[in-house]
């Protein structure tokens, strides 16, 4: 038994020193997002009569939420430009049409002053209507600039009171821009409606929604998403794909987002060189309600309509978000002044929108490119792209199996002198 556990020891230990060593090359992608402009957060907090609510730690939702604030302004990022927004906090009267345009900035996007923005915080008052949509539309406008990453936070204790305005259509019309804006919800009630609405409303941009029932756990959540815009990313490139190979945009190696219509296709162009490998990968999100069963397939064809390598890949409604990939390695010339070959790129998807459900704007789409060397020698290609780790895997292997032995010998030795003694 001991000599079982002694082995599985160094099993762990091989374990962690293989699980290191691959990941000491994502550090060499670390600066590709040296230069972006400072991430931009805009905090929008629902300040309608129902934050008055005493249902939080004994406290009011509205005090919850200042306290929240008032923390995360303490420990927000010094690169960091944040902004505050409020819906529901000026309009008083009855007046539907007044009070769903009651938005306003609170404190405006830029370098944080703590003391002017807690000031501004702290004159806040449960007033009105819940204008969610309006205030989402404002928002986006209130981040546009700069190519850092932008983020609405927003915080509400109910569904949107402004319909037809739909906040969902809304955060699908923003997504459709290609702004590269995401929306994170936060919900101060664990009620169904407003739960579906700010999911579908995150959902729409990539964002993600959370429950929240305590001031810690608000506090908390809040600052990790404030704290999530200052790390590094890769911003996608807004394109627009053709109906056909002729008239498609040329790419190269990036990160790329696009809208495809319901069974719509797409087509892009990629120029590859001889000696080169071409590996493009395709996500599409159905971030509506759709009927089960579909597919998405990437085609790689040449400009006179033959196909190279295909991927494909089908659901049945359990995700929400589906991927495919392909590789196509271009054989290498001996003529130097051999042309680029072009490569059409073909995206088609078989969703189909359930019953009731808008199919503009198109679903969002996510393209990946990237164009590289190709392997030098088959032996590459048999290396399963390790090349001489081969070696360091090999002596890995061997140090964790002797040590295992090791180990276990001793053990087995100092049980038997025990016995014996």
């Amino acid at each position: 038994m001991i000599t079982r556990q002694r082995l599985a020891a160094g099993v762990c230990a091989l374990l962690a020193a293989l699980t290191a060593g691959f990941a000491l090359p994502a550090g060499a992608v670390a600066d590709e997002t040296d230069g972006q402009a400072a991430p931009k957060v805009e905090l929008v907090l629902d300040v309608s009569g129902s934050m008055r609510t005493r249902d939080i730690d004994g406290g009011t939702r509205m005090a919850a939420a200042k306290q929240a604030f008032n923390e995360v302004l303490d420990a927000t990022p010094e690169d960091v430009q944040l902004g505050i927004r409020t819906l529901g906090a000026n309009y008083r009267g009855d007046d539907r049409k007044t009070g769903c345009k009651d938005t306003a900035q609170l404190y405006p996007v830029g370098p944080l002053n703590r003391t002017d923005a807690k000031t501004a915080v702290a004159t806040l008052t449960p007033t009105g209507w819940t204008p969610i949509g309006p205030a989402l539309l404002k928002a986006a406008d209130d981040l546009q600039g700069g190519n850092g990453t932008r983020r609405i936070v927003l915080i509400s204790d109910g569904e949107d009171t402004c319909q037809p305005l739909d906040p969902c259509e809304v955060a699908r019309e923003i997504a459709a821009k290609g702004v590269g804006l995401t929306i994170d919800t936060l919900g101060l009630v664990p009620d169904a409606k407003t739960r579906d609405q700010l999911s579908c409303i995150a959902d729409a941009t990539g964002g993600t929604y959370t429950s929240v029932q305590h001031k810690e756990q608000l506090s908390n959540r809040v600052g990790q998403l404030v704290d999530r815009a200052a790390d590094p990313v890769v911003t996608p490139v807004a394109t627009e794909g053709a109906a056909d190979c002729t008239r498609a945009p040329a790419l190269k190696s990036g990160l790329y987002t696009d809208r495809e219509e319901f069974g719509q296709q797409r087509w892009y162009r990629v120029d590859v060189n001889p000696g080169q490998e071409l590996r493009a990968s395709v996500s599409v999100a159905d971030d509506r309600t759709v009927n089960p069963d579909y597919g998405v397939l990437l085609r790689a064809v040449t400009v006179h309509g033959r196909e190279i390598v295909r991927g494909e890949a089908a659901g049945n409604g359990r995700t929400d978000v589906i991927s495919t990939g392909l590789r196509y390695p271009r054989p290498g010339s001996d003529d130097d002044n051999a042309p680029a070959e072009t490569v059409c790129l073909q995206v088609t998807n078989s969703f189909s929108a359930a019953p009731g459900v808008k199919t503009t704007p198109g679903l969002p789409l996510e393209l990946t490119v990237d164009v590289v060397d190709g392997p030098a020698k088959a032996a590459d290609v048999a290396a399963f792209g390790l090349g001489r780790g081969w070696w360091l895997l090999g002596v890995l292997v061997l140090t964790g199996f002797l040590a295992g032995l090791l180990w276990g010998w001793v053990s087995r030795w100092r049980i038997a002198v025990w016995r014996t003694n």
